[in-house]
């Protein structure tokens, strides 16, 4: 069985930790670097629900896209939630690792596994990094259709092939208006909204967009806008970064048991959709 130093030295070649943007926080929160590693879960938010599945599965890591302690901590009290997070963990000898914007970047990264389960051809980031010469990495990505679908069959699509959430798919635009090219951003994406209109894609497909940056940005273009829960639209990437650590296993001789929690984390727990009403 490998050590959690040997799991870890693989994770950080798939995502750098220097790579992520300067605010973030992401490595190993917790974890005796020579304690020996046979299972392994992947999930996006590091929360108790995350935690107590992982003990109830017998796992000795958890891998997580999103930060346990983002803006840094004076305590780790079991008083408070996120402490109790770190005594259940420590308690049960299970390490936690991080890959947020690393992994956003990453070739493949969190944008590609959400283009992958749309069925969306890649064809470059949508801000590409800097610092790669191929090309591939960065955040968000330009992507294909195999074939045009509107606005509506693509938030369809998107509906069907992504995790069950109270939000579903929000569309800003004409539902009727034809998609031959997409961009896509797993997460928060109303930031990227410069990126996407020099794209000249037909449509974004992000989470968390606000009313004024979307508002503006469907005023100046005839761009569609579909908004998704921020958790399922970073969900894909647990599926596809389980798969990279498997085949590492394999070549390595590792024997590990890599997970994909199923567990919905989302915060919106239900939707009372409006009466739609037309002029």
């Amino acid at each position: 069985m490998p050590r959690l130093s040997e799991v870890i030295a693989a994770l950080d070649a798939l995502w750098p930790a220097e790579r992520a943007e300067s605010w973030d926080a992401v490595g190993t929160v917790v974890g005796d670097p020579d304690q020996e590693v046979t299972r392994v879960l992947f999930a996006v938010d590091p929360v108790q629900e995350i935690v107590d599945e992982a003990v109830k599965l017998g796992a000795d890591l958890v891998v997580t896209h999103h930060p346990l302690y983002l803006r840094g901590t004076t305590t780790v009290a079991a008083s408070t939630f996120k402490g109790r997070v770190v005594h259940t963990l420590i308690k049960n000898d299970i390490a936690l690792h991080v890959a947020h914007t690393n992994a956003d970047k990453a070739d493949p990264g969190v944008s590609d596994a959400l283009a992958g389960a749309l069925d969306l051809r890649v064809v470059r980031p949508l801000v590409p990094d800097p610092t790669d010469p191929a090309g591939r990495r960065g955040l968000g990505r330009v992507c294909e259709l195999d074939h045009p679908l509107t606005v509506r069959e693509l938030a369809a699509r998107a509906a069907e092939r992504l995790p069950a959430t109270a939000q579903g798919i929000r569309v800003a635009g004409d539902p009727e208006a034809v998609v031959r090219t997409v961009a896509v951003s797993g997460g928060s994406g109303d930031s990227l909204f410069d990126h996407v209109r020099a794209a000249g894609v037909d449509a974004f497909l992000t989470a968390d967009l606000r009313h004024h940056p979307a508002s503006d940005a469907i005023a100046q273009t005839p761009l569609a806008l579909l908004d998704a829960a921020h958790w399922a639209t970073e969900w894909p990437w647990c599926e596809l970064a389980a798969a990279q650590l498997d085949e590492i296993s394999d070549r390595h001789g590792w024997g590990l048991r890599v997970h994909v929690s199923k567990t919905v984390t989302d915060p919106w727990t239900a939707h009372a959709a409006s009466s739609i009403t037309t002029n």
